[in-house]
């Protein structure tokens, strides 16, 4: 099969790609946010290509996995053919509902032709789908090997432009956890915050990096599941979080602490970062669950089945 992709989300498409597909990744000149082609600092397998945008019409798609609602427009432009109608397409929702929440419809809510496929069980329960076929196809993560040492004191944090999301990201909360434990942050535009940080590493390294670190703090307040946490228990590190969204879900307990109150969380890492015992154990917890809960074989069973119905 045939599928167009767009390169949006690194760690979501790192997985997608990993299937028996063609996946046809588009590319524009400048490798702007339409058409970034094959990602860089993620390893891709060979059967995930980039095709320029202009070359799409030669190419018999038999599927479009969109992301974005601009995507629908650029395949009709790019292809000469409608998603839902000439052009066998789904939909991907990863995000969580912004603005007034309990009131946001989807942008996909007045078409019944295309289905939506939300992450999580939270994003379906909380966007408004309308006439859209919903269902839920949670996550799949490539496992990169249970690499805890845990050698280091210290928190990591994996969140792209803290400065920017700050109160989405909990950026505003980790002066206070960091009065408790030494934090590093890991990812894009995190230079300049008064933390360790390593910015924007490759993958692999990164993964390497982080496993170093005691446990794993993921500080977001609303966000739809970030893949770097269920990535950090598959290292086999230990978890804290503040209980939003579907965190609820991905952390048990034995696997981390969770709680809406601060001061727990804090609590929490100060016990792993003075007991290397306890964090190894509680990793090796949250390396078992994520493994039965995200493991990669069942996301592409899943996405196989949808994708057989579809095209």
């Amino acid at each position: 099969m045939k599928i167009l992709l767009w390169h949006v989300h690194g760690s979501w498409a790192t997985a997608f790609v990993q299937g028996g597909h063609d996946y046809l990744v588009p590319l524009v000149p400048d490798r702007g946010p339409d058409g970034r082609g094959r990602a860089r600092t993620f390893p891709w397998p060979p059967n995930a290509r980039e095709v320029p945008w202009d070359r799409l019409r030669d190419e018999e798609i038999d599927v479009a996995v969109l992301q974005r609602p601009q995507e629908i427009e650029l395949a009709e432009h790019w292809l000469g053919r409608r998603p839902g109608r000439d052009l066998a397409a789904v939909y991907v929702e990863h995000n969580t509902p912004a603005g007034d929440v309990p009131r946001t419809r989807h942008p996909l809510a007045g078409r019944s032709d295309i289905p939506l496929v939300h992450v999580t069980h939270f994003n379906e329960l909380f966007w408004d789908s309308g006439l859209a076929p919903a269902r839920v196809i949670e996550h799949g993560v490539v496992d990169p090997g249970h690499r805890y040492t845990g050698e280091l004191p210290r928190a990591g944090v994996v969140v792209n432009e803290p400065v920017r999301r700050t109160r989405v990201a909990g950026t505003d909360l980790l002066p206070r956890f960091a009065a408790a434990v030494p934090l590093d942050l890991f990812g894009m535009k995190v230079t300049g915050l008064p933390y360790g940080t390593f910015e924007d590493l490759p993958q692999r390294r990164m993964h390497a990096e982080l496993a170093r670190r005691r446990v794993y703090l993921h500080p977001y307040r609303w966000t739809s599941l970030g893949l770097s946490l269920i990535e950090a228990m598959l290292l086999g590190m230990p978890v804290v979080a503040p209980a939003c969204t579907e965190v609820v879900e991905a952390v048990p307990a034995g696997a981390g602490v969770i709680s809406t109150r601060v001061a727990t969380l804090v609590a929490a890492l100060e016990v792993f970062a003075a007991d290397p015992a306890l964090a190894a154990r509680t990793g090796e917890a949250a390396r078992a669950a994520a493994l039965a809960r995200y493991g990669l074989d069942r996301f592409l069973s899943d996405w196989d089945h949808l994708l057989g119905e579809t095209a």
